[in-house]
């Protein structure tokens, strides 16, 4: 805009040798981006308009968004009554000056905002105590493993739908009937259409970040057909936001659990797979094997965090040499009775580690699945059971809560899978 007596001209000057000016709006709004060093610091930037401010013990590195429901939320120090597997010796091992933690302040709105609330910390006993434990502990392993400063920002809130973290106008692309309340002053609920977009990711944009990594799906059992179509979308307009281009996007599959018989959780955990196959960019941690069948928590979050970073480390910094994914069915093979299922991601073949295989049901024509006996032999996968002369469809986990016993060599787990789409 032109300038003008009311028009003032932020300076900034970083001490990585970056000096730039914008013009801010009568408003004092401003947006600017500044070319930055290689990873390291602590450096400082000054900006100077009407006053003087000045930044100190700013680094450069990795930054990742964390968001999702509880599962991510939840932090090192646990919920009540609920731990973190190992969180005491997280917390004595915690001062870490090269890693940065935000947590976003809860809230929400109809429209989209353009601030939040939050406050940039050391990473230190007390802040990680209160930090996503899978955030913090993906992050310390990529720091650890790049040797340059992690930033994280967690932006979670516990029971919420993929729909509340969806912007409007992708809702309405997928024929989501977009109903606001008519009452202007009706309470907002965190499970509104939108509002959490609107109020916790999109004041985040366009702030330069590396990824995301995500947990949530608990909430959408009851719309699962739905939420393959919608997580993408999600998963596509913040990258259209962000302007990153394939901006990638590592998420946790959900963790078995006891939950009610009236929707079978292994229908959302098929739509994440599925989700997996068909996005770009895009890579899940499986959690058959820990998850709790009277706790929709699940203590282990050092494995779910470790098992998104395979995922960063192999697909967005390149290195190699070790398994990134669980084992995913790929095709099977009937010989009389016995299928032979074969699967990607198991070089090596599959292994049980001792666990016993009784996850497996088997039908024939008749569509009528039967407890099935599975037996791997010289790393292959075979499937049967006496009562089914034709095998033609197999389910592996197809309940909400199973212990995963099947896993690559690497001792990744294979996800819940169905043959069939009956």
């Amino acid at each position: 805009m032109p300038n003008s007596p009311n028009v003032r001209q932020p300076v900034f000057s970083a001490s990585w040798n970056e000096k730039q000016s914008t013009i801010s709006d009568k408003n004092g709004q401003w947006k600017l981006q500044l070319q930055t060093a290689k990873a390291g610091g602590p450096f400082n930037l000054k900006v100077v308009g009407s006053t003087s401010i000045t930044l100190n013990d700013i680094l450069l590195g990795e930054v990742w968004l964390c968001s999702g429901q509880s599962n991510m939320e939840m932090p090192v120090n646990g919920f009540l009554g609920q731990p973190v597997v190992g969180s005491n010796e997280i917390l004595l091992n915690s001062d870490l000056p090269e890693i940065r933690l935000f947590n976003v302040k809860r809230n929400t709105n109809n429209n989209p905002l353009d601030t939040c609330g939050g406050t940039w910390q050391l990473a230190n006993a007390q802040s990680v105590g209160n930090f996503s434990a899978v955030a913090y502990l993906y992050g310390k392993m990529l720091q650890e493993k790049l040797k340059v400063p992690v930033g994280l920002i967690c932006s979670s809130v516990g029971g919420t739908r993929v729909e509340a973290w969806t912007k409007k106008e992708v809702l309405e692309q997928v024929k989501f009937v977009y109903k606001k309340n008519p009452d202007p002053n009706a309470k907002i609920n965190n499970n509104d259409p939108s509002v959490l977009f609107n109020a916790m990711i999109h004041p985040l944009i366009p702030f330069t970040i590396k990824g995301v990594i995500w947990y949530q799906g608990e909430t959408n059992r009851s719309n699962a057909h739905q939420y393959k179509e919608r997580f993408s979308a999600m998963i596509n307009s913040w990258r259209t936001d962000w302007s990153i281009g394939d901006l990638p996007f590592y998420f946790a599959q959900i963790a078995p659990f006891e939950y009610s018989k009236e929707f079978n959780a292994a229908y959302l955990r098929e739509a994440q797979l599925q989700t997996m196959q068909q996005t770009a960019h895009t890579g899940m941690a499986i959690t058959m094997d820990i998850g709790e069948k009277d706790c929709i928590h699940p203590a282990q979050k050092k494995q779910v965090a470790e098992r998104l970073g395979y995922w960063a480390l192999a697909k967005t910094y390149g290195f190699s040499g070790f398994l990134y994914s669980g084992p995913i069915y790929k095709s099977m093979s009937v010989t009389d009775n016995k299928v032979q299922l074969e699967f990607d991601h198991a070089p090596n073949g599959l292994t049980s580690f001792g666990k016993s295989l009784t996850q497996f049901t088997i039908a024939g024509a008749d569509q009528k699945f039967h407890p099935a006996k599975a037996e791997i032999i010289k790393g292959k996968l075979i499937v049967y059971s006496e009562n089914v002369s034709t095998p033609v469809a197999v389910r592996y986990g197809w309940e909400n809560y199973t212990e995963g016993a099947l896993f690559n060599l690497g001792g990744l787990p294979a996800s819940s899978f169905r043959t069939d789409n009956w």
